[in-house]
């Protein structure tokens, strides 16, 4: 008897109060710990018993985004930088605690969407009718945005504390439709003024021409807080009237480079790593209609580097355009309309190499963002259990173990 296949994914929204500040690891736990283990539980026994993925929306308030969604990113990039990477680590931590599968059939597969919202929940600008397209570009948006968007969310989690409730109260206030409600338990919130540190005194740039690179081989929480960084550092609202797209740009290691890669034989093809890091992709960027007709898809295959590609057009003046690369720079050094680099800490060489390699060509460097190496050292989780959420080596590994192993009972 052939293998039942999976069911399509169900989607739910957890709906979490206000950021703590500082945003550190330990009161992002503290805040947001109970929450998130009562949701994952809860979300990971009902697709066990189904055999299909939950794909979970979690709505992070910003309060330091709000009234400033059309800024320049550069300043405000490491603070929401180190809320995202937290949020995924403390996501990776409890999957692992909790046996939780964070990809394939019977996973909750958990993305983080930022929320422009006031601490105090008063939100003083009254929404527009309808937004513009610009307005449903995410993963940075406006409340109303998240609470009008067409998403077939089947329940929504709200977080039962003072702003928990304030938070669901502005959501339903907003939505366009009821939505089912489900309330779990708060974690302890801590507030502390924030001090500005470490500022760049040079003038903030709107990127439009985004950059990031990658195998991106059985997507896991680290190519998900890459990914997220990499997409809110692109400017949110082209400058008026300006009517040229912006345009982000993923590099996607070609399968002839990776024959040397560790358990080789589970590694995933070129094609489906490019849909699987689009489908992530496209679920934080485009909060509009899935199905909208004006979303175009070409594929092009073109001699020369970089010739083999995918763009993705949405109406919001946005292009995602997944290039095949076979060397370490990619589009950066072919692409000279490209202005910005988003990289992980442990590859910050590559970035310096790129930028030396754009010098040698008379263009303008790059500007360079990095992303933390996500680790769970303070916590008690097996290091191997842990990187099994957010090492495509580690998935590699077991999934090569279980098909030797499948193989023997044969």
């Amino acid at each position: 008897m052939p293998p039942t296949q999976p069911l399509q994914p169900r989607h739910s929204l957890l709906l979490l109060p206000p950021a703590p500040s500082p945003p550190t690891y330990a009161t992002l736990k503290a805040a947001y710990g109970p929450s998130l283990v009562a949701v994952l539980r809860q979300l990971a026994g009902s697709s066990q018993r189904a055999r299909e993925t939950t794909v979970l929306d979690i709505a992070l308030p910003c309060p330091h985004l709000y009234g400033r969604l059309d800024s320049p990113r550069g300043p405000l990039y490491a603070l929401t930088q180190t809320l995202v990477a937290n949020i995924y680590k403390l996501l990776a931590v409890i999957a692992a605690s909790e046996s939780i599968e964070t990809q394939g059939a019977g996973g909750v597969d958990a993305r983080v969407l930022l929320v422009a919202y006031p601490r105090d929940g008063k939100l003083l600008q009254p929404p527009e009718d309808s937004p513009a397209d610009y307005e449903l570009r995410g993963p940075a948006v406006d409340l109303y945005t998240l609470a009008r968007c067409p998403r077939a969310w089947e329940l929504v989690f709200s977080v039962e504390n003072e702003e928990g409730e304030q938070f669901l109260k502005n959501f339903v206030a907003l939505s366009a439709s009821e939505r089912a409600v489900s309330k779990v338990q708060g974690g302890r919130v801590q507030q502390v003024e924030a001090t500005a540190s470490g500022q760049s005194t040079a003038a903030p740039v709107h990127h439009s021409a985004v950059a990031v690179g990658g195998t991106f081989d059985h997507l896991h929480i680290g190519h998900k807080l890459l990914l997220t960084m990499f997409a809110f550092v692109l400017a949110r609202q082209p400058p008026p009237g300006d009517t040229e797209l912006s345009a982000l740009t993923i590099g996607i290691t070609g399968d002839a480079l990776l024959v040397n890669k560790k358990h080789a034989e589970v590694l995933e093809s070129w094609d489906y790593r490019q849909r699987a890091t689009h489908d992530f992709l496209s679920s934080i960027l485009h909060l509009g209609q899935p199905d909208d007709n004006r979303i175009a898809m070409q594929r092009i295959s073109e001699p020369g580097p970089n010739g083999r590609a995918v763009h993705v057009t949405f109406p919001s003046q946005l292009v995602l355009k997944y290039v095949q690369i076979e060397d370490p720079f990619g589009p950066t050094i072919t692409d000279e309309s490209i202005t910005a680099l988003v990289i992980s800490k442990e590859t910050r060489s590559g970035g310096s190499a790129v930028n030396a390699e754009r010098e040698k060509k008379g263009w303008a460097s790059l500007e360079v963002f990095e992303v933390d190496v996500l680790d769970a050292s303070e916590e008690d989780v097996e290091d191997e259990t842990f990187q099994s959420k957010l090492s495509s080596t580690e998935i590699r590994r077991i999934l090569s173990e279980r098909e030797k192993a499948t193989a023997a009972k044969q």
